[in-house]
Parts: C-alpha cells; sequence; structure tokens
C-alpha cells in the first residue's frame, strides 16, 4: 500500500530563493524514481516562508532504505540546517481514497 508524507517546514527569510530552487532540484529528479507516486508543494498565504510537502510513494520501506539514501539528496539534507528556522514535522500517512476531476 502506499505511503504518503506531510512535511511542514519555516525556512529563513533570507534562505527563501536558496530553499526553493534546491527543492525543485530534488523534485525534479525524485520524480523520476520507479517507486514515486505524486508530491505536491503548498505555501501558507499568510506566510511565504512556510511549506507544506505532501509527497506519496508506493512503498515506505523503500522510501527508507533506498531513497532517503539516494546520493541526489545528500545535499538538501546537509543543507536543511542553513535553510530552516527550526526543524522539519513529518508525518506518515497512508491513503484510504483519492479522487480527482476527469
Amino acid at each position: 500500500m502506499s505511503v504518503t508524507y506531510l512535511i511542514t517546514g519555516i525556512v529563513k527569510p533570507e534562505q527563501r530563493e536558496r530553499f526553493l530552487v534546491m527543492l525543485d532540484e530534488l523534485l525534479d529528479t525524485m520524480r523520476h524514481e520507479e517507486n514515486f507516486v505524486n508530491a505536491t508543494l503548498h505555501s501558507d498565504p499568510e506566510d511565504p516562508c512556510r511549506f507544506l510537502l505532501h509527497e506519496t510513494w508506493v512503498d515506505h520501506q523503500d522510501v527508507l532504505d533506498v531513497q532517503l539514501n539516494r546520493p541526489y539528496r545528500q545535499a538538501w539534507h546537509e543543507a536543511l540546517p542553513e535553510l530552516l528556522a527550526q526543524p522539519r514535522e513529518v508525518s506518515i500517512w497512508q491513503p484510504l481514497r483519492v479522487d480527482r476531476k476527469d
């Protein structure tokens, strides 16, 4: 069964552009992974430095064992302490239903 991660974080204002560039590169690469389903990046309309990433993958264990250890993620993980005002919050969810407009 697929797994969805909700990842929220607050970016330091002076790091916002760098954060977005690095995240765009990460998302552009990871969307080609076999077990990737989708990702949606949201920004808080009241705080341009607060973000929510909604990410769905086929298999949680693959994310833990393989995806998080991909070489293209290294620079991202190393930069997070410089980019974020506080540690990210990550919650894990299992989809029960998906609706899309045809």
